[in-house]
């Protein structure tokens, strides 16, 4: 099986989604077949994976949306994956990511999967102030959604959102894995962390993983860090990631005077070490009502860590309150509360830990596997998940684009035919000076 992965981030570049990409790519190369990554350039990027890395030109847009922003219509790009001897498109973003595969697939008609990950609305609404405009880029991204063969959403939650912005069609529900083995870091790999980062191993440490932007909770988690504060508790907390608030959130930090309690770490690259801060905490808070999965919650509970979760929430599915995780309103009352009753009992946060591990655990193995599995179905009953071509205009737009490329695919062909005609031309004409000028005069 040959699979081309297609997203609008992927290493260098750090989310959740570029970690799922690079999980797919890993998983499917190793076992299943061969995987072909397609993304956006990234400057000074060495692409040294055990698969094909094809980038396409992109330009910095990461102040405004956070990520860099392609040309999904490079003509050598799209040569080169139409190219592909692939069975099947999976793309894990409605936006430059799709526009490729449905230019693709007028030409080469292989089947296209879309994975749901992120509760697109809440950033088309924090980027597009209009309300007529958000309603524009809402109905563009249900169209890519909607052009797909067939359609995954990572938790129920996600089914739920990506049907309250207007999508009418089908979904299963494919859960991400976990990249992290199951089992908490050895003690030489925690004590480092702690010494490299001055932690204390006799308070209480809390723990948040994720990009530093306000809509995942933070502010709600530094409110309660506060208010324990106030209540007279001991504590440390360490905060890994980065992101467009960043420098806000460190300030708001200063102004509740956490300096000494809260670090920012700033983006761990390195797996093993972010493993080993995991394992040096004892509760992890993420009290985000935005994602629609959470893997850093199922990383947390691989390490022995139990999570802090808003009730109902995405990343809350399958965690019972005081069972394997500790379920709040979305407040920081409601987490300062928590704290409070915790933070002395560490005893019972690792036993908690405990169960989170054993009961939360899914690895990535597992979920590639479950993957490859419904691939398979769609490449043996290919008629059953096509979808009917009711063209609208953006189908059209999609066509235009193909028919645009064969004529590009032409024109660029046509050097090659005329020097190939020429050398025959060539071959055939006599030896001699005094034949060829002949030849000439004759003709």
């Amino acid at each position: 099986m040959h699979v081309c992965l297609l997203n609008d981030s992927f290493p260098p570049m750090l989310d959740g989604v570029a970690n799922v990409m690079k999980n797919y790519a890993d998983i499917i190369s190793a076992q299943y077949g061969k995987a072909t990554v397609v993304t956006p350039s990234y400057p000074d990027v060495t692409d040294d994976y055990p698969y094909e890395v094809i980038r396409y030109a992109s330009v910095d847009t990461t102040k405004l949306v956070g990520y860099r922003t392609g040309n999904a219509f490079d003509p050598k790009v799209l040569e080169r994956v139409m190219q592909l001897d692939m069975d099947l498109m999976h793309v894990h973003c409605p936006f430059v990511s799709t526009l490729l595969c449905r230019v693709v697939r007028e030409k080469r008609d292989v089947p296209v999967v879309f994975t749901y990950h992120t509760k697109f609305d809440v950033d088309v609404r924090k980027a597009v102030r209009a309300k007529l405009l958000q309603d524009a880029a809402l109905k563009i991204i249900v169209d890519n959604i909607a052009a797909c063969d067939d359609v995954w959403v990572v938790s129920e939650g996600a089914g739920q959102n990506l049907r309250s912005i207007g999508y009418e069609g089908n979904y299963i529900v494919m859960p991400n894995g976990v990249d992290m083995p199951k089992g908490r870091a050895s003690d030489a790999a925690v004590e480092a962390v702690r010494k490299a980062y001055g932690l204390d191993p006799n308070v209480t440490t809390y723990l948040f993983v994720g990009r530093m932007m306000w809509y995942k909770g933070l502010r709600i988690i530094l409110d309660a860090l506060r208010m324990l504060k106030n209540a007279g508790k001991r504590f440390s907390a360490v905060f890994v990631g980065d992101g467009m608030d960043r420098k806000a959130i460190e300030a708001y930090r200063h102004s509740l005077a956490l300096d000494s309690e809260c670090r920012f770490l700033g983006a761990i690259r390195d797996r093993d070490t972010l493993r080993a801060i995991y394992a040096a905490c004892d509760l992890f808070l993420f009290p985000s009502t935005f994602d629609t999965n959470g893997i850093v919650v199922r990383e947390a509970a691989a390490n022995g860590l139990a999570s802090v979760l808003v009730k109902g929430s995405c990343a809350a599915e399958g965690v019972t309150d005081g069972q394997n995780g500790l379920l709040i309103e979305e407040h920081a009352e409601s987490m300062a509360n928590v704290l409070y009753q915790m933070n002395e009992r560490r005893a019972a946060l690792r036993s908690l830990g405990d169960r989170a591990m054993n009961e939360l655990y899914f690895s990535w193995d597992d979920s590639v596997k479950h993957a490859v599995e419904r691939y398979s179905q769609i490449l043996q009953d290919r008629e059953r998940y096509r979808k009917p071509r009711q063209l609208t205009g953006s189908d059209d737009f999609f066509q235009s684009i193909s028919q645009w490329h064969n004529v590009y695919s032409q024109l660029a062909a046509l050097p090659a035919r005329v020097q190939e005609r020429a050398d025959t031309i060539r071959a055939a004409l006599p030896q001699s000076n005094g034949e060829r000028k002949d030849l000439f005069h004759r003709h």
